[in-house]
């Protein structure tokens, strides 16, 4: 493998083994990535292991929404944490911030201690934190191996130069994990802007559900149109960003 990472987000079996058909460097694992991820159940975990010879990184989020948790969920995140280093992740995705929209380091630093030898990345909180360089600088000092960013906008293109000028200013430091949006046409067009050569992407494709009865004005959690309907890795793209990352960095 080259000088490159290509991490897929998946919560399901189908997507992992998708996943590593593509040929992803990782997964990071969760559930109901249609709410942005949550945390997966270990049986999850325990199926991919099974089926997958991939590194897995285990997204650990308490709810959908904000990133400002109560003590009962920062305990949970805590012992969630312990709980999959016990089982043999190779690493936990957390983050975690103050109401004022700085990084809560007092809980980062617990989890990452409770993490022990485990990788362990700072999530898209940071995309919505007050001051990213500092933020950044906060978790180098912590001991964080990886930030997944769009660069503080909805994608990682439209954030770019944040993400080029953190890629920059890290020197090596902490990995830059660009994500949202990210497909082959971003990447070619990401690399040579920013430098960077982790990238963080789900290659979704939407599949209908195998039910071919379906009650009629009856919801299932979304909506008449979306509660049919699952989202699936796609191997192939997958793939095509893994084949265009290995030929820029051989």
């Amino acid at each position: 493998m080259g000088n490159y990472i290509l991490e897929t987000c998946v919560d399901c079996v189908e997507s992992a083994l998708a996943a590593e058909k593509g040929g992803a460097s990782r997964i990071e694992l969760c559930s109901d990535l249609v709410i942005g991820g949550v945390s997966p159940s270990l049986p999850l975990f325990r199926q991919i292991r099974r089926y997958t010879d991939l590194k897995i990184r285990v997204l650990l989020r308490p709810r959908y929404g904000d990133y400002c948790y109560n003590d009962y969920e920062c305990d949970e995140l805590n012992e969630e944490i312990e709980m999959f280093r016990e089982e043999g992740a190779d690493g936990v995705v957390v983050g975690i911030l103050n109401p004022d929209g700085t990084l809560n380091t007092r809980q980062l630093a617990r989890f990452r201690e409770s993490a022990g030898s485990m990788e362990i990345a700072l999530h898209r909180a940071f995309d919505v934190c007050l001051d990213p360089l500092k933020a950044m600088e906060q978790v180098i000092e912590l001991g964080y191996d990886t930030i997944l960013t769009s660069g503080q906008k909805p994608t990682a293109w439209e954030g770019r130069d944040l993400l080029k000028s953190l890629h920059k200013k890290a020197g090596g430091r902490i990995e830059i994990l660009a994500g949202s949006g990210i497909s082959l046409e971003i990447i070619r067009k990401l690399i040579p802007y920013t430098g960077i050569s982790s990238y963080h992407m789900s290659g979704k494709i939407e599949a209908d559900s195998a039910m071919t009865f379906r009650m009629p004005e009856i919801g299932l959690g979304l909506s008449p149109e979306k509660d049919y309907k699952l989202l699936l890795t796609d191997s192939h793209a997958i793939g095509d960003s893994v084949g265009y990352l290995r030929q820029i960095f051989k």
